[in-house]
């Protein structure tokens, strides 16, 4: 049997360098001056190993990655000691631009096109997976599919963790998640957004979505869903009933990687043996803590402590 000390896998198709610009406001058609720059660790999966790394749980993650963005994405990775596993390929890493308008506490964000994948390298990717899944009992695949992997990629993932065994959770959208649940993941997660466009729903209030998510999982069987509403917290249909997790309104600094630290701390804390509740408390702190800090998905175990008490999980169902 795997142990609670297990590597959690942080599995990242997909690579980003985040490149985070402070600006007052933005003024289109005028001349302006950030009052900062942070360079930050970005694929949602790679997120995903960061709060882990931050959370101090076991972790190794995997990412295809390139060019000279690649090199300075690895620099921080090794900065963080993160332990990553990476496939270089021809081309370049996108850089993920991340505009904060400081007085307006709003982020917006403008990617750049990186790298294409092969067949070869998506095989190669599945053999190293292989080995590395042989010691874990967890995986977290985030993030969308590079261009060139074929649109059931995610699927081919799931079904070789499976097969060691490894429990997954999923956060992805569209054509590849609907593909990826034909191998039954033991965890979905996803936003609202990415909700209406991946199964063509929508409701007013986070609350709202209580019946259409049922709906949903009853359609496809999925076993338990974490979805996910900014400010309004996140609902989280388990085995042990449907809850809804929220944290004190706060002033974010940078929002980018909240969610990602929901998946981290989830899987974190089902792994040690927590019960759904509980670890629906550390992802809602360590969701929160990553809001008040600067590069995407930073957060300190201190930091998410100071949180716990704070954060708020209610059963409904």
């Amino acid at each position: 049997m795997k142990k609670v000390d297990s590597p959690i896998l942080a599995i990242n198709t997909h690579a980003a360098l985040d490149r985070i610009f402070f600006i007052d406001r933005f003024i289109p058609e005028t001349h302006m001056r950030t009052s900062k720059v942070v360079d930050a660790i970005g694929g949602k999966g790679l997120d995903v190993a960061a709060v882990l790394k931050s959370l101090e749980a076991p972790v190794q993650a995997i990412s295809f990655i390139a060019g000279k963005n690649g090199e300075l994405l690895a620099d921080l990775l090794h900065q963080k000691q993160i332990p990553t596993d990476l496939l270089w390929l021809p081309g370049e890493t996108r850089l993920a631009n991340v505009i904060i308008e400081t007085e307006l506490r709003r982020h917006s964000h403008i990617s750049t096109t990186g790298y294409r994948v092969e067949r070869g390298d998506c095989d190669r990717f599945l053999a190293r997976l292989a080995e590395l899944a042989a010691a874990a009992a967890w995986a977290v695949i985030s993030g969308s599919l590079p261009p060139g992997a074929p649109v059931d990629y995610y699927g081919e993932v799931i079904h070789l963790l499976h097969k060691h065994p490894v429990q997954v959770l999923i956060d992805t959208i569209g054509p590849a998640l609907h593909e990826a649940l034909t191998e039954s993941p033991e965890i979905v997660k996803m936003n609202r957004l990415e909700c209406c466009e991946t199964f063509g729903l929508s409701a007013a209030t986070l609350l709202d979505w209580i019946e259409p998510v049922v709906g949903i999982m009853n359609r496809y069987d999925i076993r338990s869903f974490i979805l996910t509403g900014g400010s309004e917290g996140f609902l989280a249909f388990t085995p042990e009933g449907i809850y809804h997790a929220a944290s004190p309104r706060l002033q974010a600094v940078n929002a980018a990687g909240a969610g990602d630290a929901v998946s981290a701390a989830l899987v974190h804390r089902l792994q040690i043996g927590d019960s759904w509740e509980q670890a629906l408390k550390w992802a809602a702190a360590a969701s929160a803590a990553v809001v008040l800090t600067e590069a995407t998905a930073e957060c300190s175990l201190e930091g998410i402590l100071e949180m716990l008490p704070r954060v708020s999980v209610e059963r409904l169902e």
